[in-house]
């Protein structure tokens, strides 16, 4: 019997609760995400290696030799992994991924160090990402360890042909990828899913293709006019394939007009954003207290993608590079460095052009999987023009080389190049902005941090970050 307000006695309470927990109960649990249960089948077809540099290799059409592919079904959960030939995917025309854009990505690097070890570089947090990322386009979850599991397995048997020990400092691009599969048309979460992981032999994109002349060491990028890469209440900190569809148009734009990217501006006040696919890193010189900023774009508006790499710029200047560092006082720096107030807040374009006129403005990089750290050469502002005053000279400390006790083989590609390539100029309000390189080819912090992640990656020093990989020989 009721109760005036609607709620049944205690005794029918009890017996609803009792009957939902039975219904509940004779439900099939979802299965987790377990690489113990994975199969490996090994490929009976190797697949050519192609040649450092190669056309091959800037084509990124060559995967190695195996992949990951596991499935889940909205009634099962993760069905067991697969270690299998690399080889196309099966999938219905009504795939939710070919329709909504429920797809997400990562894209992260298996390092051949010097040690002849192989290395993933902090695993854990792409693997967290792609986490985040399939949540935010309604893709199921699952335990990100597990996940790295099975990335260490892959790479383990397909490192040692792909990545050789005779071929040090040498890279392959690990692609994990999810997308909405399954047979309905409706606008709706797909009740199937595919998680699946390849391998590319990946260009140094801060190098030079076969037959092409080479550029002038940076990048040049081109500031967006009217195009929005992301927005307050959107996915932009998701790494989602719709961020990324609708830049190509003007990226095609731009490197029709000799620019190699376009910098993702926002708002009326021009906040800067992105670098293309990267984060964006600018050190100024603070107009009112002088310090040394390292600025970047912050994640809490959620425009940008908290990328591994920034987090680890961020990481190794705080540590390192902030006043009090134990590193500026020991011994092991030999060369005078001011040290850097490290700020992630919202700033503009406008900044870095007032930042220039008065002398205040060092330098300028952008950090990402693919190019690492990269030096900015060259922007250009679609912003009506004004009139550049003269530009102060800058006092810029110069990074003496030390002369290293051991000397270490590096590749024959242009590390340099690799991890940071100089910046030159912005050209914002159709005035170019001079950015000192007081290393000629580079800024000093954007050199002495690509230093410290190159050494981690390649194993020159021993780091929790460089997670080395059991191979199958």
């Amino acid at each position: 019997m009721a109760v005036a307000n609607g709620t049944p006695p205690v005794e029918t309470m009890s017996h609803l609760t009792e009957s939902h927990i039975k219904d509940s109960s004779s439900k099939p649990q979802l299965k987790d995400l377990d690489a113990s249960h994975v199969t490996i089948t090994k490929t009976s077809t190797l697949r050519p290696v192609p040649e450092p540099n190669s056309k091959e290799v800037w084509g990124s059409k060559s995967c190695s030799d195996h992949m990951i592919s596991v499935k889940w079904t909205v009634d099962q959960g993760w069905h067991a992994p697969e270690i299998k030939p690399y080889g196309p995917l099966t999938m219905m025309p009504t795939a939710s991924c070919l329709h909504y854009a429920t797809q997400c990505f990562e894209g992260m690097k298996v390092y051949r160090g010097f040690d002849g070890k192989l290395r993933l570089f902090r695993p854990e947090r792409n693997c967290n990402r792609l986490v985040m990322s399939a949540q935010r386009v309604v893709l199921p979850a699952f335990d990100p360890v597990e996940l790295e599991k099975l990335l260490k397995l892959f790479l383990g048997l397909d490192g040692p042909r792909w990545l050789p020990k005779s071929r040090p400092g040498s890279f392959l691009y690990v692609r994990p990828a999810i997308i909405g599969n399954g047979e309905e048309l409706g606008v709706t979460a797909p009740s199937e899913v595919l998680l699946f992981v390849i391998a590319v032999p990946w260009p140094d994109l801060a190098g030079t293709p076969p037959g092409a002349a080479p550029k002038p060491p940076g990048l040049k990028l081109l500031a967006s006019k009217e195009d929005t890469r992301a927005w307050p209440g959107g996915f932009g900190y998701a790494k989602v394939g719709a961020n990324y569809g609708p830049s190509f148009v003007p990226q095609m734009e731009g490197r029709k007009l000799g620019y190699d990217q376009i910098l993702w501006l926002f708002g009326p006040d021009y906040q800067v954003t992105e670098a293309g696919a990267s984060n964006f890193f600018v050190v100024i010189r603070n107009k009112t207290t002088s310090a040394l900023e390292l600025i970047t774009a912050p994640t809490t508006d959620k425009i940008i993608l908290d990328g591994v790499t920034r987090r680890s710029v961020l990481d190794l200047a705080q540590s390192r590079l902030t006043a009090n560092s134990p590193y500026l006082s020991s011994s092991e720096n030999k060369t005078p460095i001011t040290p850097l107030e490290i700020v992630e807040r919202t700033y503009s374009m406008l900044e870095i052009e007032d930042a220039q006129k008065e002398g205040r403005l060092v330098e300028a990089f952008t950090s990402g999987t693919a190019v690492c750290v990269s030096q900015l050469c060259f922007v250009l502002s679609f912003l009506p023009p004004l009139p550049s005053p003269e530009i102060p000279p800058l006092a810029l400390h110069r990074h003496k080389k030390e002369k290293k006790k051991k000397k270490i083989w590096r590749p024959p590609t242009n590390t340099t190049q690799y991890f940071v390539t100089p910046v030159s100029a912005i050209n914002f309000r159709e005035q170019e902005i001079d950015i000192p390189m007081s290393e000629g080819d580079s800024g000093l912090y954007a050199k002495i941090i690509k230093g410290w992640l190159y050494d981690i990656m390649y194993g020159n020093v021993q780091h929790e970050w460089g997670v080395v990989i059991d191979e199958d020989e």
